[in-house]
């Protein structure tokens, strides 16, 4: 298999490879390529029957990521995909984990649901072409209101057929356990509003990966890169970083060191709770913080946000319930607010969220529940503004 690929950027600047998404081609990147361009050397390329590739059928999508290690060559690279392109980066990086260092997984997934729906898709593209298509893919990459035709518009160079082939790869594709055996630096990307592949899938790959990194993207739906450009483009260049004269390789294993023998604990607390209440919550505290609440900030980012949120036991989502009802029980409202929003963030849906609060009613008591669905609401309408 060979693709249509395109290189930008200095020819002695460190390689990145970058993949589009189902049904749009290597331009959906373009947002994102003068600032990678600065100091990478960025290969884009299109998937099978896309853009600038040839028609293809019954491949899957290993056969995708085993063209895209030739197109890099035998030097250490970064990969990087949105949707069905990262779930080709991550492939890669559990082919060839000597040679994928770096790792960027936009709007992606280990596992795209249940294959019967991706073979109905299949079906019915190649029954009656993509032009039918158009307005559920529209809906489903972008949140309501958002212009991005010249995306949709790539739709009109892919070949059907091979469109039909993909999906019929994704409905086959299960990384799930392999995960563990990626050993690249990584950088998983969520759209907050995505439905194509909501944030529990990019909790299911940051769990799955060692020591992968979460990035929730708010007002952005599944093409994050496109609908929030300047976000994702700021997390990327946070995230990648060129490779060492000496080729040094930053895999779980040394950064775990790094974590044994060096006070990073306030770090990685850092970073998740970023992860879970925002980079805008976690910058107002920062802000905010004095001489006298120094140590108090720092504790509850080692302690809470460290060694009880990362602790592998609960997922998440679990941890979310626990804490929702533990405020309630207690009567804390304003800090019940700030943990409704990152129940979202978390991968609970506002249904989960007030089954938790109904559950509270009995074990927590009737007005403990009926303040809490109060701040909760108020809560959710301000999201929704």
């Amino acid at each position: 298999m060979k693709l249509h690929h395109r290189v930008d950027g200095p020819q002695d600047g460190p390689l990145l490879v970058l993949g589009p998404s189902l049904g749009t081609t290597l331009d959906v990147w373009r947002p994102q390529l003068p600032a990678l361009t600065s100091t990478w050397r960025v290969l884009r390329y299109d998937l099978p029957g896309h853009g600038g590739s040839a028609p293809a059928a019954g491949f899957t999508v290993e056969d995708v990521a085993r063209a895209v290690l030739d197109l890099a060559g035998d030097a250490p690279f970064a990969a990087g995909g949105v949707s069905l392109g990262g779930a080709v980066a991550a492939t890669a990086a559990v082919l060839a984990p000597e040679r994928v260092r770096t790792l960027v997984l936009c709007c992606t997934s280990a596992r795209f649901g249940e294959p019967g729906p991706w073979h109905e898709r299949a079906a019915q593209v190649r029954a009656e072409g993509l032009a039918p298509l158009a307005p559920l893919l529209r809906s489903r990459w972008f949140t309501p209101g958002f212009d991005g035709r010249w995306v949709t518009d790539m739709l009109e160079h892919v070949d059907p057929a091979s469109y039909a082939a993909c999906c019929d790869a994704i409905a086959a594709f299960d990384l799930t356990p392999r995960l563990g055996k990626i050993e690249a630096d990584t950088l998983v990307i969520a759209g907050a509003d995505d439905p194509a592949t909501p944030v529990d899938h990019a909790l299911a790959l940051a769990d799955g990966i060692p020591d992968a990194r979460l990035e929730i993207v708010d007002d952005a739906s599944h093409l994050a890169n496109v609908e929030r450009p300047t976000t994702v483009t700021k997390t990327l260049l946070t995230h990648l970083r060129p490779p060492s004269p000496r080729g040094d390789h930053p895999g779980p294993a040394a950064r775990r060191e790094r974590q044994e023998t060096a006070p990073d604990s306030h770090a990685a607390g850092t970073r998740t709770r970023r992860e879970v209440l925002g980079d805008a919550h976690v910058d107002r505290a920062v802000a905010a913080t004095t001489d006298f609440t120094r140590d108090f900030q720092d504790l509850i980012t080692r302690y809470a946000w460290d060694e009880i949120w990362n602790r592998p036991g609960l997922d998440r989502r679990t941890r979310s319930c626990v804490t929702l009802t533990a405020l309630v029980a207690r009567g804390h409202m304003e800090e019940l607010a700030m943990h409704v929003r990152a129940a979202l963030r978390n991968g609970l849906t506002r249904d989960e969220i007030k089954e938790v609060l109904l559950q509270t009613a009995v074990y927590c008591g009737v007005p403990a529940a009926n303040a809490a669905f109060a701040a909760a609401q108020r809560t959710l309408k301000d999201l929704d503004h």
